[in-house]
């Protein structure tokens, strides 16, 4: 067992853009038994969930009174509100939709956003994203499973 491996994993779900689709194979790849490599990528991208629920808005808020940084935050806020406004009117399904498609962009830094956005609670947008993340694990595993007996 290399801790070393295993933590770069765990920290590579929690880091935005590669969460635990980059980790989940990344883990497999540096030699960790796959369900290792899950279990680890699982708990990251989960452990981040509700602290980015609780200062995405003090964050955003603080980021929109600085004018170097208002046209970014912004155009973040629009990208996330753009990405559920066709699941506006189910707002929890639309936020557990978005983080569980494991695609680019749709994790759970997004979905803290659009919870925000949303006007989601925290207990609400944490569970939502959560089950989410359960759900994109187990694609991006699947299809890591898969790549692996392919190749």
């Amino acid at each position: 067992m290399n801790l070393t491996n295993e933590l770069i994993v765990l920290l590579t779900s929690m880091a935005p853009i590669s969460e635990l689709r980059g980790a989940i194979p990344l883990g497999i790849n540096l030699g960790l038994i796959p369900l290792e490599s899950l279990a680890l990528s699982l708990i990251g991208n989960l452990l981040i969930v509700p602290i980015l629920l609780l200062i995405v808005k003090p964050v955003f808020t603080y980021f929109k009174t600085l004018k170097q940084f208002r046209l970014w935050i912004n155009k973040y806020e629009d990208r996330a509100a753009n990405k559920v406004k066709n699941y506006r009117k189910y707002r929890l399904l639309g936020l557990f939709l978005l983080v569980a498609v494991p695609i680019p962009t749709t994790g759970v830094y997004t979905g803290a956003v659009a919870a925000n956005v949303l006007n989601i609670s925290f207990k609400n947008a944490w569970i939502a994203i959560s089950m989410g993340v359960l759900v994109a694990g187990g694609i991006v595993y699947m299809i890591s499973l898969n790549l692996i007996h392919l190749l």
